[in-house]
């Protein structure tokens, strides 16, 4: 008997003491997540990867588990987080993983992007602003995998008083109705407006199309009185302004 109490004494002493429970994978996700708030915190967007920005988009739509595959999969997809957060829904639901949810929270981010930076133009002058009117297209139509034609009314002081879009159309056209140009511009009391449309091949340079429909709105247009300010194409990675280039 006392061998067997003497035994059973060195066994329990053999124990490890203070012994953690191993950390869950909700704890491991937990801590993944708090990492990353307070980078996002403490140091903005430049302090995270694009994935990692877009695992924090991705939180509320998954609240348990680890978002980064995923995230990292949305990246490879679409080549970066400006892609991932404009691309369209329908491209979005391709990738696997990617629930309703997931998507609502992607077009919230795309649809804050889009109001900030309406309100750094809107009733402001266009020539004192232009680096904000130029980013505010690209944030609008640079990522858009179809034409699409835009107008910006301007006021008598060039300031930009309403942002609508005009056509939509396929990968390399868009419809444009010279005559509801000239009645959505008599409407508004616009003094000018400027043009905008996109290039979804990601080149921005006009093609003889582009040229002819500007000089036929730019017609139209100064027939009522109105100024055509200028005509932006806006690309992927840029710009290109028939101002600039001389074409109006």
């Amino acid at each position: 008997m006392a061998d067997d109490q003497s035994r059973l004494f060195v066994e329990e002493a053999a124990q490890p003491q203070n012994t953690k429970p191993k950390a869950s994978g909700k704890t491991d996700a937990l801590g993944h997540r708090e990492r990353l708030r307070a980078r996002l915190i403490e140091g903005g967007a430049d302090a995270l990867h694009d994935y990692e920005l877009l695992e924090f988009v991705l939180f509320g739509a998954r609240p348990r588990g680890d978002t980064k595959p995923l995230a990292k999969a949305l990246i490879r997809a679409f080549g970066g987080f400006s892609e991932v957060i404009t691309a369209e829904p329908e491209r979005l639901r391709q990738v696997e993983g990617v629930s309703e949810a997931v998507v609502g929270a992607i077009k919230v981010v795309a649809a804050a992007s889009e109001l900030l930076a309406r309100e750094t133009v809107i009733n402001k002058p266009v020539l004192s602003s232009w680096t904000a009117v130029i980013k505010f297209c690209h944030t609008k139509l640079a990522h858009k995998n179809r034409e699409e034609f835009h107008l910006l009314f301007l006021d008598r002081k060039n300031r930009l008083i309403e942002h609508e879009p005009h056509g939509l159309g396929t990968v390399d056209q868009a419809q444009v109705y010279v005559r509801e140009i000239v009645k959505r511009a008599l409407e508004l009391n616009a003094s000018a407006l400027i043009l905008v449309h996109n290039h979804p091949s990601g080149d921005p340079q006009p093609s003889k199309a582009d040229v002819a429909v500007t000089k036929e709105i730019q017609k139209a247009l100064a027939m009522v009185g109105i100024d055509t300010h200028d005509h932006l194409i806006i690309g992927r990675k840029g710009h290109a302004s028939f101002k600039a280039m001389g074409l109006l």
